[in-house]
Order: C-alpha cells, then sequence, then structure tokens
C-alpha cells in the first residue's frame, strides 16, 4: 500500500531528463580518467540544470586503466581483456599452458611459506594439477580471487575462458578502493586476462597437448584526478539515506551504468520537488574509479565523511543497471536480511512484481559494511529467466542480464526508457520511504534470526571439533531482547535510534573481517566471517587444526563482543 504522498513521488517522476542522459552517455566514452572526469561533469552540469543542490567533490584516486593484451599460440595471436590493478606483463610472458577443470583455491592460512606447517604431503587444492611456472587457463570469468588462488599455488599467470563469443572486462585485484600501507603488500603478483570461448577452447587444446604460450598484458597505472558529483538535500533530522551509483564503465556502458546514472538523476529531481515531506535526509552520489579502481570513488567517500556515515546514514541503496531492455522481473536483489521486507514492499508497490534476493557480494560500491550501514539493490530489474534461457545466454552480473555486460557491445540497443521508467519509480519510492517514514523499515530481529541459521550450519560441520554454543546462547539472548523491545516500544525515534544501533554491531559482523575505518579485501565473504572457518575444519589435517580453531576462538571472542554489545543497546 502506498500513500498518497508516496503516490505523488512516483507520479512525479517522468523520463524525460534521465533519458537524455542516457544518450549523452551512450556516444561518451567513460573508461579512461579523463573520459570519466568529463563525464562527472556533465552529471554535475545536468544537476545544476535541475535546480538542484550540487557540490562537486575533486579526489584523487589511484585507478588502473587497460589497454591492451593478448595471447600468442605458435603463429596464432588471440585478443584478450587484461585484469587491471594487477600484475603486469608488458613485455610478454611465456610458459607452458595448464587447463584447470575445478579451479579450487587453497583454505585460508595456506601459502607456500606456511605449508609446511600443513604436513607432509598435504594437497591444498585436490583436483588442481601442478601449476608451477605455468599460465592457467580456467572457464569463467576473470577475478581476483581465481587469480590469487593460482598465483599462491605456483601459477605464472592467468587466463579466463569467458563462457561465451565475447571477453567480458573484469578486475584483478582484491584491494578496495585506492590502497593504504597495509594493503600494498595484497597487490596481486601476477598477470591475468580474459578471452572468448571460441579462443579459450583453442588455448585449452594447447595445453592438452603440452604447449606454451605468451601472455601481454598492458594497464597504465596511477594518481588521477576525478570528479564526483554529489546531491544533498536535507530533512528535520540530520540523519539521511544514501543512494548512489557509478559514472564511470567499460566503453560507453549505457547498461553498466549510464542507465543508473540516468535513474538517479531523476530520482534526485523527484526527491527534491517533494522535499517537504523529508523527515531524514537524502544524499545522492555518482561515483568515478568503480571499474578501474575498485571501488575507489565510493571508498574515498567512504573515508571522506566516515564519522558522518557512522553517526548519521541510515541506510544506503546502490544503483547498477537499472532500465535494461526486457527487464521486467525482480528476482536476485541484492538485500541484507534486516531490509528484505523493506525491499519487498518496494517492489511489490512500485511495480506489482514479487521480489526476490540473494546476499550482496563484495562488489558494486558497497563500500559501506565497515561502517555497519545496511545497504540494498545495486542490481534491480532483470530479464525473466526463461527469455535468457530461451536465447540460450549464460548468466552475468549486470545489465539485467544481458550478455553485453562489460563488453564493447554495451550500447544504446541494451537500454529501454519505458523500463527505466519503472525502475526510477522503485528507487524513488525506497528512497523515499526511507527519509518520510516515521521509524527506520529495518528489522534487526530478521538479521539475528539468519545469522542463528548460519551459526546451527557452522557448528554442525565443526561437531566436537570447537564449541560454538556460546555464541547461541548470546544470539538466542539478542533474539528475545529485540522481540521484546519491538512488541513495547511505541515510539518511533526510539525504535530507530535502538535498530541503528544493534545493525551498527551486526552487519559488520556478518560481513566484514577487518575493523570499522579499514575496509576489507574485496573478497568473498561468508556470513559471519569470523567464524565461517568452521564450515571448511575439514580441510585441515591434524598439524593444522589447532591453527583453525585458534582463529576460531579469537573469532568467537569477537562475535560475543559485538553480540553483547548489541543486546547492551537495547533499552
Amino acid at each position: 500500500m502506498t500513500t498518497s504522498e508516496e503516490q505523488a513521488v512516483m507520479n512525479t517522476a517522468v523520463v524525460d531528463h534521465a533519458w537524455s542522459l542516457v544518450e549523452a552517455f551512450g556516444r561518451m566514452r567513460r573508461q579512461d580518467p579523463q573520459e570519466a572526469a568529463a563525464a562527472g561533469e556533465e552529471i554535475a552540469r545536468r544537476l545544476q540544470a535541475l535546480g538542484l543542490p550540487v557540490t562537486v567533490h575533486r579526489p584523487r584516486l589511484y585507478l588502473a586503466v587497460p589497454k591492451d593484451a593478448h595471447v600468442t599460440l605458435g603463429g596464432q595471436r588471440f585478443r584478450a581483456r587484461p585484469a587491471q590493478l594487477a600484475q603486469t606483463a608488458p613485455g610478454g610472458l611465456t610458459a607452458k599452458l595448464v587447463f584447470v577443470e575445478n579451479p579450487v583455491g587453497p583454505p585460508v592460512g595456506w601459502t607456500p611459506n606456511s605449508a609446511v606447517l600443513f604436513g607432509e604431503g598435504y594437497d591444498p587444492a585436490p583436483g588442481v594439477p601442478d601449476v608451477t611456472g605455468k599460465i592457467v587457463l580456467f572457464r569463467g570469468m576473470i577475478l581476483a580471487e581465481k587469480i590469487l588462488h593460482f598465483a599462491a599455488l605456483g601459477a605464472a599467470g592467468v587466463i579466463a575462458v569467458n563462457p561465451g563469443p565475447d571477453m567480458h572486462w573484469g578486475s584483478g585485484s582484491a584491494i578496495w578502493g585506492t590502497p593504504d600501507l597495509d594493503d600494498l603488500p595484497g597487490r596481486t603478483p601476477i598477470p591475468g586476462c580474459a578471452v572468448s570461448r571460441p579462443d579459450g577452447d583453442v588455448l585449452i587444446e594447447a595445453a592438452q597437448r603440452g604447449e606454451s604460450a605468451t601472455l601481454t598484458t598492458i594497464v597504465e597505472e596511477g594518481w588521477f584526478d576525478q570528479v564526483l558529483p554529489e546531491v544533498r538535500i536535507p530533512g528535520e533530522e540530520p540523519d539521511f539515506a544514501l543512494l548512489h551509483g557509478h559514472y564511470d564503465s567499460w566503453d560507453v556502458g549505457v547498461g553498466d551504468n549510464a542507465t543508473g546514472d540516468a535513474c538517479m538523476l531523476e530520482v534526485a529531481r523527484v526527491i527534491h520537488a517533494n522535499r517537504q515531506h523529508l523527515r531524514r535526509g537524502v544524499r545522492i552520489c555518482w561515483w568515478p574509479g568503480h571499474s578501474t579502481g575498485k571501488f575507489a570513488g565510493s571508498t574515498w567517500y567512504a573515508d571522506e565523511f566516515a564519522r558522518d556515515l557512522a553517526r548519521h546514514c541510515v541506510a544506503h541503496m546502490n544503483c547498477d543497471s537499472p532500465g535494461c531492455r526486457d527487464a521486467t522481473d525482480y528476482p536476485t536483489i541484492p538485500w541484507m536480511a534486516e531490509n528484505r521486507a523493506f525491499v519487498t514492499d518496494a517492489v511489490r508497490d512500485a511495480t506489482g512484481k514479487v521480489a526476490g534476493g540473494k546476499r550482496p557480494t563484495q562488489s558494486s560500491d558497497f563500500s559501506f559494511n565497515n561502517l555497519g550501514i545496511s545497504g540494498c539493490f545495486s542490481a534491480s530489474s532483470r530479464i525473466p529467466k526463461e527469455e535468457v534461457e530461451r536465447r540460450g545466454w549464460y548468466f552475468v552480473m549486470g545489465n539485467g542480464g544481458n550478455t553485453a555486460w562489460h563488453t564493447d557491445r554495451d550500447q544504446m540497443e541494451v537500454a529501454d526508457p519505458g523500463v527505466l521508467l519503472t525502475d526510477i519509480r522503485l528507487y524513488a519510492l525506497a528512497l523515499f520511504r526511507l527519509a518520510t517514514l516515521p521509524s527506520i523499515p529495518l528489522d534487526p530481529g530478521a538479521l539475528v534470526a539468519d545469522l542463528q541459521g548460519h551459526l546451527q550450519r557452522y557448528a554442525k560441520a565443526a561437531g566436537d571439533r570447537f564449541d560454538l554454543s556460546p555464541a547461541a546462547r548470546a544470539f538466542d539472548d539478542l533474539a528475545r531482547r529485540l522481540r521484546a523491545f519491538e512488541a513495547a516500544n511505541t515510539d518511533p525515534a526510539v525504535a530507530t535510534r535502538v535498530r541503528l544501533a544493534v545493525l551498527r554491531l551486526l552487519v559488520p559482523l556478518d560481513y566484514t573481517r577487518g575493523t570499522r575505518y579499514r575496509r576489507d579485501f574485496g573478497l568473498p565473504a561468508p556470513p559471519l566471517t569470523h567464524l565461517a572457518v568452521a564450515a571448511e575444519l575439514d580441510r585441515y589435517p591434524p598439524a593444522a587444526l589447532g591453527f583453525a580453531t585458534t582463529s576460531l576462538k579469537r573469532g568467537l571472542n569477537h562475535a560475543l563482543a559485538a553480540v553483547e554489545a548489541a543486546a547492551e543497546a537495547i533499552p
């Protein structure tokens, strides 16, 4: 159900201003830093022309711009996409090829230096052939964790064989944003690239014959001045909701993310036109450095305004790849457990559709997990699964499921103004609710229940090797306190304060390994990250099991401190 004010917000939305920006960006590459900066200035100019209060930040970011890559095999030369922010091979790296059918990585804690502690004969990656000094081929997208896994096993380079006829751009770095001194040792030490499936099949056949190839990657790295437009619309209170998305892209990147930039432009106009209703403020940011800096723009903002965000940001919403042609379903919206009901209600009320969701991955400018800020969206509408299968497409994260994602085919035909208008109304409604409802529409109890389920799974996997019952008791106590509070409290302001206090502690517990003011590496983060090794204990031989249980003991202390503090925050 929508209120008259909410309906007015959705009715205020039009597609004209947004579609004009999509068309402009469809002619404007935003890949190199200079190109991206010009696009940021264009966004700021359009915001000003609409009479919106825009501030232009000018961060200096460390970026890596892919220039060229290819693989040479005998007399054949295959085009490739280099994995940027990784070691490069501008002069060419020649080595034997090896194909890895099942690319399993070593367990946490295993490195060549620690291998001796796992015992003689221990195999850190069962089923993976010897990759020492070789160029590894595997099927899939280029991902930092794959390159790092193979590097740990001794590989000299990595080639990802993409699932179809396209080569998809992708990152080679696990470092989130501009590196600090602690991050620098984590730089990816070997080069990587992506090739198309037809070319990859040729290379795999060569690997099976024991042949060698030469991998060449050329990437320009350095410090670049960038442009970060921000709209701030104040409310009655100092708290605010944050909507954000990136404007740099691969090539012209219409579906990823010109449509998202346009969506946010119109949402900013709509919210500003209805600002008299705002209880909380609204901030809308357009990020540079998403693709070439591993979310460098949003990380800069999280660093620059960390204390303000930690005190006052009630939630954040990412806007990536809305408005793509034929994307009329909402099956896999990234949401955290505490905002699941909020997102499903917004999708139902704005589109009439039933939403499905998934746990957010370490992507999409979710640069605020360490600050304890609840986040949702990034992907929104997608092409129905049946239609994707009919077209013979494979899964991609963005572009509503269109395989033009992260390729130079991501052009105007990917976008649709009608779908974009629907998604604009969805984002506008969700953001308006975050800014106007008497209490924030987030449910810490749902997050606690979710964490309890993961804890039970970990406890079952650990068996008698580690006792997680203290955490189970602490979560049970927290759940009881939350239920009692929500049943008895009638003050919306108190509800907001308590829910935020609990979430500031539990969101990092669920999604991060590090500290509040330093972002984790962009590697997979299982639920209850400090306790997740409990599910992997079978991978540790007797000689190394004690190291894993020591990690669990420290992780348990970390979890207990957070859960007990959350319970104490409830009056």
